[in-house]
């Protein structure tokens, strides 16, 4: 999905004999892929439902059979930002499960991360950017996903102890602040030049991170 995506799956026009269902979750995608595209030129706060409408190609009415508000629509839109992200993990998770060494499971897992935002720029916009002109429960579920990705970063680097753990949520933090600020700059292609450099970060870190850095104990 692109953030053209939302004027390239019209449904046929006229009849058509597909389920209602299969409408309605056609026209859903289509308005969330609009409230996503839309943001990425107007922000949130300057998107209005009649810009998602025109984007979307749905009437006004279809609209609010779907959703309650603006802020509905940008949360569950939210929501499948946070579904395609996790999809890419995912992936990425199970393709290192056999990967011994920390490093190149975490070099997986960072390319997914980045891979996903490249391939999903709307989207990633309104994950990173524009969930903070939401509202405090929106930016609290950023907070949260964080904390899960904290986690991940945790188990893979060995990280046991306080200390790790936070230098690992600092990593995380590091991390989300440089994305944001390339995303938020409209430079999603120079997403790939932060991994080099956070991977030789690991590698110089000792056990800061976990124990992955240690060095062996002697015998």
């Amino acid at each position: 999905m692109t953030e053209s995506g939302a004027t390239t799956r019209q449904l046929p026009r006229g009849r058509h004999g597909l389920p209602r269902e299969q409408v309605i979750a056609s026209q859903r995608e289509r308005i969330l892929d609009a409230m996503a595209a839309a943001m990425t030129e107007n922000g949130y706060a300057g998107t209005s439902v009649a810009a998602v409408l025109k984007r979307a190609g749905v009437s006004r009415e279809t609209f609010y059979e779907q959703f309650r508000s603006k802020e509905d629509c940008f949360d569950a839109a939210y929501e499948r930002a946070v579904g395609l992200m996790l999809g890419h993990l995912a992936a990425a998770g199970m393709a290192t499960e056999a990967v011994a060494v920390p490093l190149d499971r975490i070099d997986r897992l960072l390319a997914a991360y980045l891979d996903g935002l490249i391939a999903e720029p709307a989207y990633a916009r309104l994950f990173l950017v524009e969930v903070y002109a939401v509202g405090a429960t929106a930016v609290a579920r950023r907070a949260e996903l964080q904390e899960s990705f904290v986690d991940l970063v945790c188990q893979v680097l060995g990280a046991r102890s306080e200390p790790q753990r936070f230098a690992c949520r600092t990593l995380a933090a590091g991390l989300g602040a440089m994305v944001t600020a390339r995303i938020a700059a409209g430079d999603p292609e120079g997403l790939p030049a932060l991994r080099a450099p956070l991977l030789d970060l690991l590698r110089r870190s000792g056990d800061l991170y976990g124990t992955f850095g240690a060095p062996a104990a002697s015998a």
